[in-house]
């Protein structure tokens, strides 16, 4: 596999004696002597020889890593593994590349198998070394069914590529965003946890949430839905969020006249809905970037890159980049204005906001999920690449130097 570790991790303990010992992360004690306080009584953790117990009593059948850690991550009283904050997610990311770690080694092993002789670039390979396989390394070859392999993306680029091709340009983009203080976060969490000590309970409620989604759209939200397309990717701060493209019928499709009965970009009058004020206030608003906070982290060389603050507009326009210029009007011509907190300087200070800095959004939409949901009518081939640049980038990488 191209660019990826061949070798196992490099796991040591150092014995009473002072004598050194390798292990595989496989080794039955390695999550006691790893996690300590999670296993403070020393139990043994996974191992390759575990076998599943059912309650129809057919037993027999190997455990899998996956299976194991979830029984042990699963919601239930007496869990104290959900009460370690920084340690359990820690925890997780560790299980998470050890059942990685065994899916490769299985793909690495059963080459043959899976017929990897077979595939043409082997065959490349050979020529270009003059036919001499002692020229050659071992290659292996991730099948299509692995996700985040080179194929499983070409398949998925493939697969957006064909939309376009079948049903012509998107009509809508849609993105929401994981807002942490969901009702059903909060009602979840142990005492004194935040939302990001449970990563858990995150994407179970966003993956909810976005099943819901997906059924008013497909319920003619904007209209009978063709074909949709969406990827999932998550943030820093570990948010999940979902990019979404659907395709309309031709005679639901948006005129221009009657954008702004789908889509609005400015911020509610407070008197008369102070509901749907207060979400937009909490979720749609930019920023504020530029002058008013040049630390913000959409600053690049001086300038916002999403190009906020909009300029003001009396009319809906449609604009040269596919994407529509929303109507914004002005406090003295009717434009309502909001108030937010920001830091400034080391300071908390409230600062009054414009339409200039509103995130287009779908009301209905925003009442229904109360969370940063960005709607946008959409003809640009761009917003296809924009999408499957997140599944085809391959994961994010660094490089560092340690003296």
């Amino acid at each position: 596999m191209d660019n990826e570790p061949t070798e196992p991790r490099n796991i040591v303990l150092k014995l009473r004696d002072g004598a050194l010992k390798r292990i595989s992360e496989l080794y039955a004690s390695y999550d006691a002597l790893q996690y300590p306080i999670v296993f403070p009584y020393g139990t043994d953790g996974y191992t390759i020889h575990l076998v599943a117990r059912t309650a129809t009593g057919k037993d027999g059948q190997k455990l899998t890593q996956l299976q194991y850690y979830s029984y042990h991550i699963v919601v239930r009283e007496g869990n104290h593994i959900r009460q370690m904050r920084r340690l359990f997610q820690q925890f997780l990311v560790d299980v998470y590349s050890k059942i990685e770690a065994e899916r490769l080694g299985f793909i690495r092993r059963e080459q043959k198998t899976l017929l990897a002789d077979n595939y043409g670039n082997l065959r490349d390979i050979l020529m270009a070394s003059d036919g001499d396989p002692r020229n050659v390394g071992q290659r292996v070859v991730l099948p299509a069914t692995y996700t985040g392999g080179p194929r499983w993306m070409h398949e998925r680029q493939s697969d957006a590529m064909a939309y376009v091709r079948c049903m012509g340009r998107p009509d809508f983009f849609i993105t929401m965003t994981t807002n942490p203080k969901w009702v059903e976060v909060q009602q979840n969490l142990l005492p004194g946890q935040e939302a990001h000590d449970r990563p858990d309970i995150i994407v179970r409620v966003f993956r909810q949430k976005h099943k819901k989604l997906m059924e008013l759209l497909k319920k003619r939200a904007f209209g009978t839905m063709r074909a949709f397309l969406y990827t999932i990717e998550y943030q820093k701060r570990g948010l999940p969020h979902a990019h979404i493209l659907i395709w309309v019928t031709p005679e639901d499709k948006v005129k221009p006249e009657k954008i702004d009965m789908v889509i609005s970009a400015e911020i509610p009058d407070k008197e008369q809905d102070p509901e749907l004020h207060m979400m937009v206030m909490a979720h749609m608003i930019h920023g504020p970037c530029g002058n008013l906070n040049q630390n913000s982290p959409c600053m690049k060389d001086r300038k916002c890159s999403k190009d906020f603050p909009k300029p003001f507009l009396q009319s809906t326009e449609q604009g040269n980049d596919s994407y529509p210029k929303y109507r914004r009007l002005k406090p003295e011509d009717g434009g309502y204005t909001g108030e937010i907190k920001m830091r400034q300087q080391g300071k908390r200070v409230v600062q009054v906001v414009t339409n200039q800095w509103v995130v287009p959004y779908n009301p209905f939409l925003l009442r229904q999920f109360n969370c940063h949901i960005n709607v946008e009518i959409c003809s640009s081939i761009k917003s296809i690449k924009y999408i499957t640049m997140y599944v085809t980038k391959g994961t994010d990488q660094t490089v560092f130097e340690l003296q």
